[in-house]
């Protein structure tokens, strides 16, 4: 099974259209959105209805979260009161624009999806989630200690665990010793669609692969892809300069910061 994954596109229209053109070119057999759906751009509610169109099993970001709860705060970690003050405009610009139907449907996202596998004889958990298990807004990043996060999996019980969230791709294999085998886990960060923060503005999304003889205790039985894709950068990028979104928005798209 061909499995996409897709997260954070923060109403960048153009680049989920050249995100799920891209898709469809795949032709994978599932397709999943990890949420952040809202924020950052024009198009909240037409990234929305799009999702809602295509009926891509989707859980809430906490972006989505925010803005679907009316709570005027996404839960993001600012470093500093300048990027508390972007992130508040951004917050207040957004809620501003969604509809009531769209609002709604953002409330209604679940926090988890999970999807059990039994392949030969043992069975293969996947866990898709936003931030992390414990928590939507919980940076993962690469660095993160090896036995942190082989505890957080641990205790969700993921043998393969999907998370966005903080717009930066990666895949680690984590290994666990057991008495009789190893038994190995994949955390897997599949990037931004439509706000990546890793230098490289296209938009990324994952292919998973699980095939029959996918196990637990071989690691290169289960095959991550990481795709790249351009998209309208400057249109997107012109789109927040024309609305009362802060400027900076838009540099972030054309520098992927």
């Amino acid at each position: 099974m061909r499995i996409a994954l897709f997260s954070d596109i923060h109403a960048n229209l153009p680049a989920l259209e050249a995100c799920l053109k891209s898709i469809d070119e795949q032709n994978p057999d599932a397709v999943y959105c990890l949420g952040d759906l809202v924020g950052y751009n024009v198009w909240p509610n037409e990234v929305i209805n799009e999702i809602k169109r295509r009926r891509i099993p989707t859980i809430a970001g906490n972006y989505d979260q925010g803005i679907g709860l009316m709570s005027g705060d996404c839960g993001c970690a600012y470093k500093t009161d300048k990027d508390k003050s972007l992130g508040q405009q951004s917050i207040a610009f957004t809620d501003s624009v969604v509809q009531p139907e769209e609002r709604k449907y953002l409330r209604t996202l679940p926090a988890h999806i999970r999807v059990e596998f039994q392949l030969n004889e043992d069975k293969l958990n996947l866990l898709l989630v936003h931030g992390s298990p414990r928590k939507i807004n919980e940076y993962l990043f690469e660095e993160r200690e090896e036995k942190s996060l082989l505890r957080i999996m641990e205790e969700a019980d993921a043998d393969i665990m999907c998370f966005g969230h903080t717009h930066k791709p990666y895949h680690r294999v984590l290994p666990t010793e057991s008495q009789e085998n190893a038994h190995y886990r994949h955390a897997i960060n599949i990037g931004s669609v439509g706000k990546p923060k890793d230098g490289n503005p296209n938009g990324c999304y994952v292919l998973l692969t699980i095939n029959p003889d996918s196990s637990i205790l071989d690691k290169d039985t289960v095959k991550v892809e990481f795709i790249r894709f351009e998209y309208d950068v400057e249109k997107a990028a012109k789109a927040v300069e024309d609305s009362p979104l802060p400027n900076e928005f838009a540099d972030m798209l054309r520098k992927a910061y």
